[in-house]
């Protein structure tokens, strides 16, 4: 196992050891577990889970749903299980070895969501390092698959939800296009003025409303405090997103 680090999220709420040096888990997986909502009893399915970041977040605040990761990446499994235990939500969280390129049956949920790998700089010549070009080039698997893997496992009008650069929007919705509708995006700003980095995207199996775009998301303002009241209260934990108009 490579070198480790303790991080906390959600104010505390969360412990999350992973890799010091690979991909770590940061904003977007809070914003993404924030978006998530879901009726007692229900299955969420995370792909591509990681050491558990979003799925520890979503988790921790709904605790009457189940949920699943699917990691391909085996040291991330074991760090995502010992996270699991360090926050003492076994009971209602699991994660197993798979690839989301290989049939995922007799697997049936709910829900599904993910933070597809992408580097976040499409334009520039240098690559990351080494240890994060898996989690952020999207490499073997691109996003069409992972929507196609998420009808494959979705019950009819089940949801997927999903964060990405915001240069993929129509990349998103292609994708979406043949099976899913009801589709709800909101667009995620660094400041008012400047241009959205981030979407976040829910859409429902077999959906039949209108596409809709949602206010947007501020991460920050003028003021000194590192996020805006919103996004602070967000990344504490203290808040949600909705998606649903």
């Amino acid at each position: 196992m490579s070198e480790t680090t303790l991080d906390h999220l959600l104010g505390g709420k969360v412990q999350l050891r992973q890799s010091a040096r690979g991909y770590r888990a940061g904003m977007d997986a809070v914003l993404l577990a924030a978006s998530l909502a879901a009726k007692p009893g229900e299955l969420l399915v995370e792909f591509g889970c990681g050491p558990g970041a979003a799925l520890l977040c979503a988790a921790q605040r709904m605790a009457t749903s189940s949920f699943l990761g699917i990691e391909i990446d085996p040291q991330a499994v074991t760090l995502a299980n010992e996270n699991i235990a360090a926050n003492q939500l076994g009971e209602r969280v699991r994660v197993r070895e798979g690839d989301i390129a290989a049939p995922l049956a007799p697997l049936k949920a709910q829900q599904v969501f993910f933070n597809p790998p992408y580097f976040d700089d499409p334009a520039s010549l240098r690559l990351p390092k080494a240890e994060k070009q898996r989690a952020w080039l999207a490499g073997d698997v691109p996003l069409a698959d992972w929507i196609r893997a998420a009808a494959g496992v979705l019950e009819p009008k089940g949801r997927v939800s999903l964060i990405h650069r915001a240069d993929a929007l129509g990349e998103i919705l292609a994708a979406l296009a043949p099976r899913f509708g009801s589709v709800a995006i909101r667009p995620v700003h660094p400041r008012a003025e400047r241009p959205a980095k981030r979407v976040l995207v829910t859409a429902r199996l077999g959906g039949k409303a209108p596409l809709v775009i949602l206010p947007p998301l501020l991460l920050h303002d003028e003021s000194d405090a590192a996020h805006t009241p919103q996004a602070d209260a967000i990344m504490r934990g203290q808040a949600l997103i909705a998606m649903d108009v």
